[in-house]
This record gives C-alpha cells, sequence and structure tokens, in this order.
C-alpha cells in the first residue's frame, strides 16, 4: 500500500494540461492566471493632493512663522477629476484643491485647510494666511508611487479574488489570460443511494453529490452531474467512460464502488482501460480505498472516491484538489500551524485527516482541538469543525502543545 506522500508524487507526475483563454477582468472572479499580469498605467497617474487644502510652492514658506505672516492669493479650485491647470502663476498664489485633485505646474506642496486662515473671512476669501514652513512634497501623492507601468501586479498561478479585480480595474487592466476552468463528471454509485428527500431506512441520501457540487464554488471545477450507477451498471460506466474520452469534461469522479466488495465494480472497469498511471487504496484514513487512473495518451483522468460521505469529503479535500492545484500550475496550497490542544494516538503507518476545531488562545496562539469519535461515518463532528488536522505517518503519538499542520475544510488555505 503506498502512503499518501508517494500518492501525491504520482498526482503531480500525472497531471493533465488545461488551455488558457482570455477573459474580461471583471469576470475573473477565483480564476487562475496564466501568465503574469503588468500595470498598464502609473498609479497614480499624476501626482494629486492627499487632503482637502490648498496648493502652494514650499520656497514660499521658508521664513514664515507665527510672527511672520504671508497672504497668498486663491485663483480657484481644483477639484478630483478635472483637467489640470496651465495658467502660468505668480509669487504667493495659491489654488484651492481637493483630494485627489492634480497638483497644477508651480506647486510642489499641499498646505489642509484646517492649517490655514481664510482672509478677509470664510464667505468671501480671497486669500489664505499662511504662518509656518511647509517643507516640499508634503501631502502629495506622487505619480507611480503605488503602482508603475509594466510593474508586476499578479503573479502567474494566482487565484484571482476580489482585491485583484479591484487592482485590475484601477490599473486599467481589461483583458486577462487565464486557465480555462476544469470540467468535473461526477458519478454516485449503488442501490442504496437516493435522491429523494423522504427515503426507507434501508436507503441513503445522496449528499456526495450535493457536497462535491457545492465544494465546486471553492475549489476551481465546473461539476457535472453524471446521475446514478446501480450495482449492476458495470458496463454502462464503461460505456460513461468511453464517451467522456470523447468529451469536454476533464475529469470522473465517482462516489462509491471502489472497495472490495460484490458491487465495486469501478476499479475493475477502469483497468479495461489503457491507462499511463493508476493506484487504489492508500495508508490514509479517512478514505483508504480512495482510487486514481490517468488514461493513456489522453488529458483526461478518473479519481474513485469512497461512497462514505467523510471519506468521500476528505479525499475531495486532500487528492482531487492538490491534483487540480498541479495541473492548473496554481501556488501551491501550504497548511498552517497550531498548537495541539489534546494528545492523540494513531497507527505509525498512517497519514490521518481528522475534523477539528481551531480557536485563538488568550496569548494569541492559534490552538487545535481534535474531536473525539472520528470515526467516518460520523457527520456531526464535521459539522462542528472548522479545519482539518492532518497527522502524517512515520508516528504514532502526538502529545498536547505539539505543532501540527492544519487545512481549511471547504476551501483552499489561500489567506495564509
Amino acid at each position: 500500500m503506498k502512503s499518501y506522500s508517494q500518492a501525491l508524487k504520482i498526482l503531480k507526475k500525472n497531471k493533465i494540461k488545461f488551455d488558457i483563454e482570455k477573459i474580461n477582468s471583471l469576470k475573473s472572479l477565483n480564476r487562475i492566471s496564466a501568465v503574469n499580469i503588468y500595470s498598464k498605467t502609473h498609479y497614480p497617474a499624476s501626482n494629486n493632493s492627499a487632503f482637502d487644502g490648498f496648493a502652494i510652492n514650499s520656497k514660499e514658506t521658508r521664513n514664515l512663522n507665527t510672527k511672520r505672516i504671508r497672504l497668498f492669493k486663491i485663483l480657484g479650485s481644483v477639484a478630483a477629476g478635472s483637467k489640470p491647470k496651465s495658467k502660468k502663476i505668480k509669487k504667493f498664489e495659491t489654488y484651492e484643491i481637493m483630494t485627489g485633485g492634480i497638483l497644477p505646474k508651480g506647486f510642489d506642496a499641499v498646505i489642509p485647510k484646517e492649517q490655514v486662515v481664510l482672509y478677509p473671512n470664510k464667505k468671501n476669501a480671497k486669500f489664505i494666511s499662511i504662518n509656518q514652513k511647509i517643507t516640499k512634497n508634503k501631502n502629495i501623492r506622487f505619480k507611480g508611487s503605488d503602482y508603475k507601468k509594466n510593474e508586476l501586479l499578479i503573479k502567474k498561478g494566482t487565484i484571482l479574488k476580489s482585491n485583484h479585480i479591484l487592482a485590475l480595474k484601477t490599473l486599467g487592466v481589461k483583458y486577462i489570460r487565464v486557465k480555462k476552468i476544469p470540467n468535473i463528471l461526477f458519478f454516485s454509485t449503488g442501490n442504496e443511494i437516493s435522491n429523494k428527500d423522504k427515503i426507507q431506512n434501508w436507503k441513503v441520501r445522496n449528499s456526495n453529490l450535493h457536497y462535491i457540487k457545492s465544494a465546486s464554488q471553492n475549489f476551481l471545477y465546473n461539476f457535472h452531474n453524471g446521475g446514478i450507477l446501480r450495482d449492476k451498471d458495470e458496463y454502462k460506466f464503461e460505456k460513461k467512460i468511453k464517451n467522456f474520452i470523447k468529451s469536454k469534461n476533464d475529469i470522473i469522479i465517482t462516489s462509491g464502488a471502489v472497495s472490495a466488495g460484490k458491487f465495486d465494480f469501478v476499479p475493475g472497469i477502469i483497468k479495461k482501460f489503457r491507462l499511463s498511471a493508476y493506484f487504489k487504496s492508500i495508508a490514509i484514513r479517512p478514505g483508504k480505498p480512495v482510487l486514481f487512473a490517468k488514461i493513456k495518451g489522453k488529458q483526461k483522468v478518473i479519481f474513485g472516491l469512497p461512497g462514505n460521505p467523510i471519506s468521500s469529503v476528505a479525499c475531495l479535500r486532500f487528492f482531487v484538489y492538490p491534483y487540480l492545484e498541479e495541473s492548473l500550475e496554481v501556488e501551491k496550497e501550504k497548511s498552517f500551524k497550531a498548537v495541539l490542544k489534546n494528545n492523540y494516538s494513531k497507527n505509525a503507518n498512517f497519514t490521518i485527516f481528522l475534523r477539528s476545531r481551531i480557536n485563538t488562545t488568550k496569548n494569541g496562539k492559534l490552538e487545535v482541538e481534535i474531536f473525539n469519535n472520528q470515526e467516518s461515518f460520523r457527520i456531526k463532528p464535521f459539522v462542528k469543525s472548522n479545519v482539518w488536522t492532518v497527522l502524517p505517518s512515520g508516528k504514532a503519538v502526538f502529545k498536547k502543545n505539539e505543532i501540527v499542520d492544519c487545512f481549511f475544510p471547504n476551501q483552499p488555505n489561500k489567506i495564509f
């Protein structure tokens, strides 16, 4: 039986290629940048005011203080979004300027409104009175001080979020190149599976279908429901794979029928096809009978997940998603670390994924509690959890206060 780390190496070696497409940047949420993206312009585009105030020439305030006051004539106003002023200015003149207004030529500083006195009065202001030295470049936002034209904005392999869309729009990047979204075709298996809400007690509601479909919102794929394969549908499944190879779908995921039972037909049918990679049963819990196969000469793969809901969820998170990351060339997800709140023992030969809850201690540390009752049929610990704790093979006993690896269950660890 292969270890989890060995399985990940097989997945990495057998990734598939996804094409690139050009899209409007405003529609890029949760898409993956296929190339580096650069700023189209300087930002800010010109020197502008950081405050509502008055534009001045700092040299003209060199000798000013509370005993030496100077009046500056107000020439007009500069609003944000207005065309820059080009009028030639004389000494001791000023423009009222609003936040974001373009600094007129001849001025190199802005004094906030609160620091001047209007003369002769506020209602009929013709001048401002300044009684202090203003340093050059005071209260100015400089051209290109945030982004320069052609500066790297977003790295290749970035999952684009709302903050990226804000930057793309601000910097004039209308079109970007992204990876095409993977298409996943999903099949439930088993006579016991039902899509009905009210069922007999010998039936099972098709929860895996709905979990894997909902997870597509966070885990980078389009979901297509292939329906339910019943216990004697092995030839139907074979036909489905043949159609899949010719289709626009990239990945098949099955749920159930991958173990060693009488009706577990998925492995046998998959082995009828020419494969360039294959594994089944990995030293993990939950999800030990997970299957992976790559169709030889094709950019097509199949994942066989266990039918047990928690096993299926774990394998989606720790096999399918890492595979999508590799294939889409996304920057690799990293665990975040937490202090173990309770002792935990396991089989040293297995990597295990444990439903857990993370909290912040009074001194600001992340502390994770591994729940009891980790049997794979139990969904209550999953409902209560907010992270998976991953304990690797090679070690049996993990003690309180050890540092362990954690992963969010329903979204990638991309905020860390």
